[in-house]
């Protein structure tokens, strides 16, 4: 008996909070809401194929390059010219010479002008993120008088693995004869890594492939616009996109290379004396390494001659900026800015870089592609130049 008393007392406590109805409203429109900062430009707006790269030359001309991903790609790499996109240098080296994979241009991932008169293109040979095709992968520069190609560098096999998909790049014509490009090796199913090329012969060295600090950060799972960025696996479930090393930027004395794989939220560098030299182990080698830190989540870094390093924070729409003593600094947050990019900075003070929903492709959506075109090529006023290359 005192337990089915006990039970109604209970009941009648449980049900109290609700026996008044609790009344609400929509939520007004001008509520406290998240601010933007920063005055972001639209240079221009893409309405075909997603572009991923973006590189502006001393004289102020700006390179575009649309890797095949997927999309309708006429071309991989392009100039803007007149409020156009244009094929660079023209419409047929653009397609793929099916006869000799070091020919035309595949998929190109990246753009980057020199400095010196050249724009350098960078093919991955890896459509769709397929494993590259043998002696595909390479690097072409134009010059930017002729518009013609002046030089070809074949990535040579023993920097290549199957997973290997080459990323972004670096130069310094103050080493080497002819110079030296960094390059990132941001494999998905594979270890990422740090390319080093001298330009003169086209000898290449691997290194720093699979350590910590050019791998994907085992406990890192992005959030972009509130959702986990997740791609399917091969055993049908949905796990953290890993992507390794990404962006890179070279300091302006040349000695430091700063790096950053895509999933993670560190910052990473390393001397570039010890990078070019054979005779320091990897394990020395990455012992060298230092962590700096957190900086966010990036896909694009860049340096200015002032020696401070940008990058993206794809996650928290804004683009960072760390300073020579090592403090970072937010100069702009924007809900527009949709998963930035590549950097550049241009001969006019202002940093350049890609908005292109990248997260919102079909393979990290669930199967629904829900890119929003246009996609944006912004840019924002820094009062730098950019970081000299000699």
């Amino acid at each position: 008996m005192r337990m089915k008393k006990l039970s109604a007392a209970l009941a009648m406590v449980m049900a109290a909070p609700f026996a008044h109805a609790i009344s609400a409203v929509a939520l007004p429109a001008n509520a406290p809401a998240d601010r933007s900062f920063g005055t972001l430009e639209q240079v221009h707006a893409f309405y075909d194929a997603m572009p991923t790269g973006v590189t502006v030359t001393e004289t102020g001309r700006i390179f575009v390059n649309f890797p095949r991903w997927g999309d309708n790609v006429p071309f991989t790499v392009g100039e803007i010219r007149d409020g156009k996109v244009v094929a660079y240098p023209n419409a047929a080296i653009n397609r793929e010479n099916l006869n000799d994979p070091s020919d035309g241009l595949i998929s190109v991932q990246s753009v980057v002008a020199d400095g010196r008169g050249r724009v350098w293109l960078l093919d991955t040979a890896a459509p769709g993120f397929a494993d590259p095709k043998p002696k595909g992968a390479k690097l072409i520069a134009v010059d930017l008088v002729t518009n013609q190609i002046v030089k070809r560098l074949v990535f040579p096999d023993n920097v290549m693995l199957p997973s290997t998909y080459v990323n972004d790049m670096r130069f310094d014509f103050r080493t080497g004869p002819e110079g030296t490009v960094y390059l990132t090796d941001s494999s998905l199913r594979g270890p990422g890594a740090i390319i080093v090329m001298d330009i003169a012969s086209g000898s290449a060295m691997r290194r720093l492939s699979g350590v910590p600090a050019t791998s994907v950060d085992p406990t890192f799972v992005p959030v972009v616009e509130g959702l986990p960025l997740t791609v399917e696996s091969p055993d049908g479930k949905r796990k953290p996109l890993g992507v390794a090393s990404d962006g890179i930027a070279l300091s302006a004395d040349g000695k430091t290379l700063y790096f950053t794989p895509l999933s993670s939220r560190h910052l990473y560098s390393v001397a570039t004396a010890l990078l070019r030299d054979a005779n320091f182990s990897e394990q020395q080698l990455t012992a060298a390494v230092q962590d700096l830190g957190e900086k966010g989540a990036s896909d694009g870094l860049e340096a200015d001659a002032a020696g401070a390093i940008y990058a993206g924070d794809y996650e928290h729409n804004a683009i960072r900026k760390r300073l020579p003593d090592g403090q970072w600094q937010t100069l702009v947050h924007d809900p527009r800015l949709l998963w930035p990019d590549t950097l550049s900075i241009g001969p006019d003070g202002y940093l350049y870089f890609i908005a292109n929903q990248l997260h919102r492709q079909a393979a990290f959506r669930s199967g629904q592609d829900q890119r929003q075109k246009p996609y944006s090529l912004m840019r924002l006023k820094i009062d730098a130049a950019p970081a000299p290359t000699r």
